[in-house]
């Protein structure tokens, strides 16, 4: 669990400046967080949150690659989004975390102080019209993925794949950082039908599989079709 003491530590080892708030637009705004933010390391699969704790920090991952989860009453996990470089995450409409957070990889995120946040954006609308978009942008993913989840599992990942290449500016190969098992958990199949939809796909000339975390895209737009 990410300890209030460690993030104080880590804080007050990097005071930032008074982040220039005149500037307008997502540059300027993602500049001012980076200003006011601690960069922490995480290890693999170390946790970054836990569900229900308070939701007094948002994060940001610098490197690496972040799952947000749910455990289900039948002991079931239910990843909700993957989170890259340059990603944020930990907004939260109440005081809680919804989803608990852990590192796929070795990460470094950073770390900042959500009331700080929200007193930014109370005195510069730049910075408010910024933070809501974030929150917008963070609603549409969690709708596009609810979307996904009643699509068929051919569907599912031939979507899972073009959102990776998407949010990766990838044109022909993807790199995942997460298992197969974080894949069937994101899309809600079981490990097995994803392995032999990869499968079925390869076959079809639609992708190509070198390694298990390496996939070729070789079919773009069966892969659209798909996914349509």
């Amino acid at each position: 669990m990410l300890t209030h003491s460690a993030i104080e530590r880590t804080s007050t080892a990097h005071q930032p400046a008074r982040p220039n708030t005149t500037s307008a637009g997502s540059k300027a705004f993602q500049s001012s967080i980076e200003l006011m933010g601690a960069p922490m390391p995480f290890g693999r699969n170390a946790e970054i949150y836990g569900e229900n704790e308070p939701a007094e920090y948002i994060y940001k991952v610098i490197s690496g690659t972040v799952r947000t989860y749910k455990v289900l009453n039948d002991g079931r996990r239910q990843i909700g989004a993957f989170y890259l470089p340059g990603d944020m995450f930990g907004l939260e409409i109440g005081d809680e975390h919804s989803f608990s957070a852990e590192a796929i990889v070795d990460s470094k995120v950073l770390v900042i102080k959500r009331s700080s946040v929200v007193g930014l954006a109370a005195r510069d609308t730049d910075v408010a019209r910024q933070l809501w978009a974030m929150t917008a942008a963070e609603l549409q993913r969690a709708q596009d993925h609810i979307m996904l989840l009643i699509k068929t599992a051919q569907e599912r990942v031939a979507g899972f794949l073009l959102e990776m290449a998407k949010r990766s500016a990838a044109v022909t190969e993807v790199d995942l950082p997460m298992s197969r098992q974080d894949i069937a958990d994101y899309l809600g199949l079981t490990i097995e039908t994803v392995s032999r939809t990869l499968t079925q796909l390869e076959k079809g000339a639609a992708i190509a599989v070198p390694t298990s975390r390496r996939i070729v895209l070789r079919n773009r737009a069966a892969l659209s079709r798909l996914n349509a």
